[in-house]
Protein backbone atom coordinates (compact mmCIF):
# COMPACT_ATOMS: atom_id res chain seq x y z
CA UNK A 1 0.00 0.00 0.00
CA UNK A 2 1.09 2.99 -1.34
CA UNK A 3 -1.29 5.93 1.08
CA UNK A 4 -1.18 9.52 -0.45
CA UNK A 5 0.22 11.92 1.38
CA UNK A 6 -1.22 15.51 2.18
CA UNK A 7 0.60 18.60 3.49
CA UNK A 8 -1.01 21.63 4.58
CA UNK A 9 -1.37 24.42 1.90
CA UNK A 10 0.10 27.53 2.23
CA UNK A 11 -3.14 29.31 3.06
CA UNK A 12 -7.03 28.84 2.17
CA UNK A 13 -7.67 30.77 -0.59
CA UNK A 14 -11.18 33.46 0.11
CA UNK A 15 -12.54 34.84 -3.14
CA UNK A 16 -12.69 38.85 -3.26
CA UNK A 17 -16.01 39.98 -2.92
CA UNK A 18 -15.39 43.59 -4.48
CA UNK A 19 -16.19 44.89 -6.73
CA UNK A 20 -19.51 43.70 -6.30
CA UNK A 21 -22.36 43.67 -9.08
CA UNK A 22 -24.93 41.24 -11.00
CA UNK A 23 -26.93 38.47 -9.36
CA UNK A 24 -25.49 37.10 -5.93
CA UNK A 25 -26.68 34.77 -3.31
CA UNK A 26 -25.73 35.67 0.88
CA UNK A 27 -25.17 32.44 2.79
CA UNK A 28 -24.95 33.82 6.40
CA UNK A 29 -24.38 31.44 9.71
CA UNK A 30 -21.76 30.58 11.88
CA UNK A 31 -20.36 28.06 9.51
CA UNK A 32 -19.12 25.96 13.23
CA UNK A 33 -18.14 23.83 10.99
CA UNK A 34 -19.06 24.61 7.46
CA UNK A 35 -20.11 21.39 5.59
CA UNK A 36 -21.09 19.59 2.06
CA UNK A 37 -24.39 20.40 2.86
CA UNK A 38 -23.65 24.14 2.54
CA UNK A 39 -21.53 24.00 -0.51
CA UNK A 40 -24.93 21.98 -2.30
CA UNK A 41 -27.30 24.31 -1.26
CA UNK A 42 -24.96 26.90 -3.07
CA UNK A 43 -24.81 24.95 -5.99
CA UNK A 44 -28.19 24.08 -6.34
CA UNK A 45 -28.33 28.41 -5.90
CA UNK A 46 -26.42 29.16 -8.99
CA UNK A 47 -28.51 26.85 -11.02
CA UNK A 48 -31.81 27.02 -9.84
CA UNK A 49 -31.08 31.19 -9.26
CA UNK A 50 -29.48 31.87 -12.24
CA UNK A 51 -26.45 33.48 -9.45
CA UNK A 52 -23.78 34.92 -10.52
CA UNK A 53 -22.06 34.41 -7.29
CA UNK A 54 -22.85 33.12 -3.82
CA UNK A 55 -21.73 34.72 -0.72
CA UNK A 56 -20.66 32.96 2.32
CA UNK A 57 -21.01 35.63 5.81
CA UNK A 58 -18.79 33.65 8.39
CA UNK A 59 -20.49 35.28 11.33
CA UNK A 60 -18.59 36.51 14.31
CA UNK A 61 -21.49 35.01 16.33
CA UNK A 62 -24.93 33.59 15.68
CA UNK A 63 -27.09 35.87 18.60
CA UNK A 64 -29.17 32.61 18.95
CA UNK A 65 -26.62 30.19 19.25
CA UNK A 66 -24.39 29.65 22.54
CA UNK A 67 -20.77 30.53 22.40
CA UNK A 68 -19.58 27.54 24.30
CA UNK A 69 -17.94 24.88 20.97
CA UNK A 70 -17.58 27.73 18.56
CA UNK A 71 -14.28 27.88 16.73
CA UNK A 72 -13.08 30.83 16.40
CA UNK A 73 -13.63 33.18 13.64
CA UNK A 74 -10.93 32.43 11.50
CA UNK A 75 -10.27 29.06 11.78
CA UNK A 76 -14.36 28.95 10.34
CA UNK A 77 -13.71 31.01 7.54
CA UNK A 78 -10.62 29.16 6.57
CA UNK A 79 -12.46 25.79 6.95
CA UNK A 80 -15.31 27.23 4.92
CA UNK A 81 -13.01 28.04 2.07
CA UNK A 82 -11.77 24.89 2.02
CA UNK A 83 -15.24 23.28 2.01
CA UNK A 84 -16.45 25.85 -0.61
CA UNK A 85 -13.74 24.89 -3.11
CA UNK A 86 -15.77 26.94 -5.97
CA UNK A 87 -14.91 30.06 -8.36
CA UNK A 88 -17.70 31.13 -7.85
CA UNK A 89 -18.67 30.62 -4.15
CA UNK A 90 -17.02 33.66 -2.13
CA UNK A 91 -16.21 33.00 1.77
CA UNK A 92 -15.68 36.47 4.06
CA UNK A 93 -16.30 37.23 7.41
CA UNK A 94 -17.45 40.91 6.66
CA UNK A 95 -19.68 41.67 9.24
CA UNK A 96 -17.18 41.36 11.50
CA UNK A 97 -15.44 44.50 9.32
CA UNK A 98 -19.41 45.89 8.81
CA UNK A 99 -20.15 45.85 12.80
CA UNK A 100 -23.57 44.16 12.03
CA UNK A 101 -24.71 41.34 14.48
CA UNK A 102 -27.98 40.97 13.14
CA UNK A 103 -29.08 39.73 9.44
CA UNK A 104 -31.48 42.38 8.53
CA UNK A 105 -28.69 45.34 9.66
CA UNK A 106 -25.97 42.69 7.38
CA UNK A 107 -28.76 43.04 4.65
CA UNK A 108 -29.39 46.81 4.84
CA UNK A 109 -25.24 47.57 5.27
CA UNK A 110 -24.57 45.24 1.84
CA UNK A 111 -27.79 47.28 -0.04
CA UNK A 112 -25.99 50.29 0.76
CA UNK A 113 -22.29 49.28 -0.02
CA UNK A 114 -22.87 47.36 -2.90
CA UNK A 115 -26.24 49.14 -5.03
CA UNK A 116 -25.44 47.81 -8.39
CA UNK A 117 -25.79 43.91 -6.85
CA UNK A 118 -29.07 42.31 -7.29
CA UNK A 119 -29.00 40.21 -3.48
CA UNK A 120 -30.96 36.79 -3.01
CA UNK A 121 -30.82 35.66 0.86
CA UNK A 122 -30.72 32.04 1.06
CA UNK A 123 -32.11 30.00 4.44
CA UNK A 124 -32.86 26.52 4.92
CA UNK A 125 -35.71 25.46 5.89
CA UNK A 126 -35.31 24.93 9.67
CA UNK A 127 -34.53 29.15 9.62
CA UNK A 128 -37.62 29.54 7.71
CA UNK A 129 -39.45 27.93 10.74
CA UNK A 130 -37.50 29.70 13.88
CA UNK A 131 -37.54 33.35 11.38
CA UNK A 132 -39.81 34.85 13.92
CA UNK A 133 -37.68 34.77 16.10
CA UNK A 134 -34.86 37.22 14.27
CA UNK A 135 -34.50 41.10 15.00
CA UNK A 136 -36.64 42.45 12.33
CA UNK A 137 -37.72 39.57 10.47
CA UNK A 138 -40.54 41.12 8.34
CA UNK A 139 -38.63 43.97 7.39
CA UNK A 140 -35.98 41.10 5.98
CA UNK A 141 -38.77 40.22 3.54
CA UNK A 142 -38.80 43.49 2.42
CA UNK A 143 -35.16 44.33 2.19
CA UNK A 144 -34.74 41.27 0.14
CA UNK A 145 -35.86 38.44 -2.23
CA UNK A 146 -35.54 35.34 -0.21
CA UNK A 147 -34.91 31.30 -1.60
CA UNK A 148 -35.87 28.94 1.30
CA UNK A 149 -34.20 25.74 0.86
CA UNK A 150 -36.45 23.15 2.04
CA UNK A 151 -34.01 20.04 3.32
CA UNK A 152 -35.41 16.95 5.21
CA UNK A 153 -37.13 16.48 8.19
CA UNK A 154 -38.20 20.48 8.30
CA UNK A 155 -39.81 20.94 5.01
CA UNK A 156 -42.68 19.31 6.18
CA UNK A 157 -44.03 22.01 8.14
CA UNK A 158 -41.83 24.55 7.59
CA UNK A 159 -44.11 26.20 4.65
CA UNK A 160 -46.66 26.46 7.26
CA UNK A 161 -45.04 28.63 9.84
CA UNK A 162 -45.90 32.25 10.80
CA UNK A 163 -43.45 33.43 8.32
CA UNK A 164 -44.86 31.38 5.88
CA UNK A 165 -48.03 32.17 6.23
CA UNK A 166 -47.34 35.66 6.79
CA UNK A 167 -45.90 36.56 3.28
CA UNK A 168 -48.03 33.81 1.57
CA UNK A 169 -48.81 36.30 -0.97
CA UNK A 170 -45.51 36.84 -1.88
CA UNK A 171 -44.09 33.58 -2.86
CA UNK A 172 -43.13 32.23 -5.93
CA UNK A 173 -43.93 28.95 -7.58
CA UNK A 174 -40.29 27.19 -7.69
CA UNK A 175 -40.28 26.95 -11.86
CA UNK A 176 -40.11 30.67 -11.36
CA UNK A 177 -36.97 31.33 -8.72
CA UNK A 178 -35.20 32.65 -11.28
CA UNK A 179 -37.17 35.77 -10.85
CA UNK A 180 -35.99 36.10 -7.15
CA UNK A 181 -32.48 38.15 -8.51
CA UNK A 182 -33.64 41.92 -9.66
CA UNK A 183 -37.35 40.95 -8.41
CA UNK A 184 -39.23 43.69 -5.71
CA UNK A 185 -39.29 42.59 -2.41
CA UNK A 186 -41.47 40.94 -0.20
CA UNK A 187 -40.88 38.09 -2.70
CA UNK A 188 -39.39 34.62 -1.73
CA UNK A 189 -39.63 30.53 -2.91
CA UNK A 190 -40.07 27.45 -1.31
CA UNK A 191 -37.33 25.16 -3.10
CA UNK A 192 -37.36 21.42 -2.36
CA UNK A 193 -33.77 19.98 -2.40
CA UNK A 194 -32.54 16.59 -1.45
CA UNK A 195 -32.16 15.16 1.57
CA UNK A 196 -28.10 15.68 2.54
CA UNK A 197 -26.30 13.65 5.62
CA UNK A 198 -24.26 16.09 6.18
CA UNK A 199 -24.49 18.10 9.70
CA UNK A 200 -22.67 20.23 11.47
CA UNK A 201 -24.03 19.10 14.69
CA UNK A 202 -22.86 15.49 14.01
CA UNK A 203 -19.51 16.78 13.01
CA UNK A 204 -18.96 18.83 16.21
CA UNK A 205 -20.00 15.84 18.12
CA UNK A 206 -17.68 13.30 15.97
CA UNK A 207 -14.96 16.26 16.96
CA UNK A 208 -16.27 16.58 20.89
CA UNK A 209 -15.39 12.15 21.00
CA UNK A 210 -12.10 12.91 19.36
CA UNK A 211 -11.19 15.70 22.33
CA UNK A 212 -12.84 13.57 25.19
CA UNK A 213 -10.40 10.25 24.73
CA UNK A 214 -7.51 12.79 24.05
CA UNK A 215 -8.40 14.50 27.31
CA UNK A 216 -8.54 11.42 29.43
CA UNK A 217 -6.28 8.60 27.55
CA UNK A 218 -4.11 10.13 25.26
CA UNK A 219 -1.17 7.55 23.60
CA UNK A 220 2.46 8.62 23.91
CA UNK A 221 3.36 11.43 21.35
CA UNK A 222 4.50 10.11 17.84
CA UNK A 223 3.93 6.54 18.59
CA UNK A 224 5.05 4.94 15.69
CA UNK A 225 4.08 1.57 16.41
CA UNK A 226 0.45 2.94 15.93
CA UNK A 227 0.63 4.36 12.80
CA UNK A 228 2.58 1.19 11.38
CA UNK A 229 -0.29 -0.52 12.51
CA UNK A 230 -2.63 1.08 10.95
CA UNK A 231 -1.34 0.73 7.68
CA UNK A 232 -1.13 -2.39 8.35
CA UNK A 233 -4.49 -3.11 8.60
CA UNK A 234 -5.57 -1.33 5.96
CA UNK A 235 -3.45 -3.04 3.38
CA UNK A 236 -4.35 -6.32 4.86
CA UNK A 237 -7.83 -5.51 4.89
CA UNK A 238 -7.42 -3.75 1.11
CA UNK A 239 -8.57 -0.44 2.22
CA UNK A 240 -9.28 1.80 -1.30
CA UNK A 241 -8.02 5.52 -1.82
CA UNK A 242 -6.37 5.59 1.80
CA UNK A 243 -4.58 9.48 2.44
CA UNK A 244 -2.64 10.18 5.74
CA UNK A 245 -2.90 14.00 6.81
CA UNK A 246 -0.17 15.51 8.80
CA UNK A 247 -1.83 17.34 11.31
CA UNK A 248 1.04 19.00 13.75
CA UNK A 249 0.36 22.23 13.52
CA UNK A 250 -3.18 22.22 12.37
CA UNK A 251 -4.97 20.80 15.43
CA UNK A 252 -4.41 19.65 19.31
CA UNK A 253 -6.91 16.64 18.75
CA UNK A 254 -4.11 14.40 16.75
CA UNK A 255 -0.97 14.11 15.14
CA UNK A 256 -2.01 12.80 12.12
CA UNK A 257 -5.36 11.30 10.20
CA UNK A 258 -6.01 8.55 8.04
CA UNK A 259 -8.97 8.46 5.61
CA UNK A 260 -9.88 4.81 3.62
CA UNK A 261 -12.82 3.39 2.00
CA UNK A 262 -14.43 0.68 1.81
CA UNK A 263 -16.04 -0.82 -1.14
CA UNK A 264 -19.45 -1.54 0.77
CA UNK A 265 -21.33 -1.18 4.50
CA UNK A 266 -19.62 -4.63 5.24
CA UNK A 267 -15.93 -3.98 3.82
CA UNK A 268 -16.33 -0.60 6.18
CA UNK A 269 -17.40 -2.72 9.37
CA UNK A 270 -14.95 -5.38 8.62
CA UNK A 271 -11.66 -2.86 8.71
CA UNK A 272 -13.26 -0.95 11.59
CA UNK A 273 -13.42 -4.09 13.49
CA UNK A 274 -9.57 -5.11 12.59
CA UNK A 275 -8.64 -1.74 13.37
CA UNK A 276 -10.02 -1.92 16.88
CA UNK A 277 -8.54 -4.99 17.67
CA UNK A 278 -4.84 -4.69 16.37
CA UNK A 279 -4.77 -1.11 18.04
CA UNK A 280 -6.20 -2.53 21.67
CA UNK A 281 -2.66 -3.99 22.65
CA UNK A 282 -1.03 -0.11 21.71
CA UNK A 283 -3.43 1.94 23.12
CA UNK A 284 -3.94 2.44 27.32
CA UNK A 285 -7.47 1.64 26.22
CA UNK A 286 -10.25 0.55 24.00
CA UNK A 287 -10.53 3.31 21.11
CA UNK A 288 -13.28 4.66 20.97
CA UNK A 289 -15.71 4.19 17.50
CA UNK A 290 -18.16 6.20 16.08
CA UNK A 291 -20.78 4.86 13.64
CA UNK A 292 -19.89 1.58 13.29
CA UNK A 293 -23.23 0.02 13.06
CA UNK A 294 -24.68 2.28 9.94
CA UNK A 295 -21.27 1.21 8.09
CA UNK A 296 -20.98 4.60 6.55
CA UNK A 297 -18.29 6.86 7.88
CA UNK A 298 -16.73 4.99 10.91
CA UNK A 299 -14.24 6.95 12.80
CA UNK A 300 -11.96 4.74 15.40
CA UNK A 301 -10.21 7.28 17.76
CA UNK A 302 -6.48 6.22 18.44
CA UNK A 303 -5.18 9.44 20.14
CA UNK A 304 -1.93 10.41 17.97
CA UNK A 305 -4.02 8.73 15.10
CA UNK A 306 -7.53 9.38 13.30
CA UNK A 307 -8.83 7.01 10.99
CA UNK A 308 -11.89 7.73 9.09
CA UNK A 309 -13.62 5.16 7.45
CA UNK A 310 -15.88 5.69 4.53
CA UNK A 311 -18.29 4.10 1.87
CA UNK A 312 -17.12 5.63 -1.49
CA UNK A 313 -19.98 8.18 -1.97
CA UNK A 314 -20.09 9.20 1.82
CA UNK A 315 -16.54 10.15 1.48
CA UNK A 316 -16.88 11.84 -1.70
CA UNK A 317 -19.52 14.01 -0.23
CA UNK A 318 -17.95 15.11 2.81
CA UNK A 319 -14.25 15.41 1.01
CA UNK A 320 -12.48 15.29 4.47
CA UNK A 321 -9.48 15.00 2.98
CA UNK A 322 -10.25 18.42 0.83
CA UNK A 323 -10.98 20.21 4.15
CA UNK A 324 -8.62 19.38 6.55
CA UNK A 325 -5.56 18.83 3.80
CA UNK A 326 -6.36 22.28 3.07
CA UNK A 327 -5.74 24.12 6.24
CA UNK A 328 -2.92 26.18 7.16
CA UNK A 329 -0.36 24.99 9.85
CA UNK A 330 -0.12 27.00 12.42
CA UNK A 331 3.49 29.20 12.77
CA UNK A 332 4.86 28.42 16.87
Amino acid sequence: MHPARVRAAPSAARVRITPAAGRIGLLGGSFNPAHAGHRHISLEALKRLRLDRVWWLVSPQNPLKEEDGMAPLAEREALAAAVADHPRIAVSSLEAGLGTRYTIDTVQALKQRFPTADFVWLMGADNLRQLPRWRGWQQLFREVPIAVFARAPYHANAASGMAAMRFARARLRPERSALLAGGKPPLWCYLPVRRHPASATAIRSLRSSMQTFMATAPASPGNPDLMAAVRAVLDEMKALDVVEIDMRGKTAVCDDMVVASGGSQRHVQAIADKLVEALKPILPAVPPVEGAAQGDWVLIDGGDVIVHLFRPEVRDFYRLEKMWGSLPQERP
